[in-house]
């Protein structure tokens, strides 16, 4: 476990401990082009506070907002972002990619 791991499950466990909802994402599949490897974590708490990364950009927005409702009820998800190489053409990017974060709520 790197440093960084530690750091976000401690802050974590810490929101926890002091009674907040929390919710931890973590990037399980990649293909091609992807910012963040597989393993790569955020923690989110209910008041959308957040430590770490599994991606940038409007991902990361959107994991969080999927965190938050994960936090609220429970259930957890699991979320494909991707762009084809011909869109990622369109918009600049030299390759396409996919990655896969799964989402769900720290309990007890």
């Amino acid at each position: 476990m790197t440093d960084v791991s530690a750091d976000i499950l401690a802050t974590a466990l810490d929101w926890k401990q002091a009674g907040k909802g929390v919710a931890l994402a973590t990037v399980v599949t990649t293909w091609g082009s992807a910012p963040r490897p597989v393993g790569s974590q955020l923690a989110v708490d209910d008041e959308g506070k957040f430590i770490g990364s599994v991606s940038g950009g409007c991902i990361e927005g959107a994991v969080v907002t999927e965190a938050l409702d994960a936090i609220a009820d429970g259930k957890p998800r699991m979320l494909d972002f991707g762009v084809s190489d011909a869109q990622a053409w369109e918009v600049g990017l030299a390759c396409g990619g996919k990655i896969q974060v799964y989402v769900e709520r720290l309990d007890s």
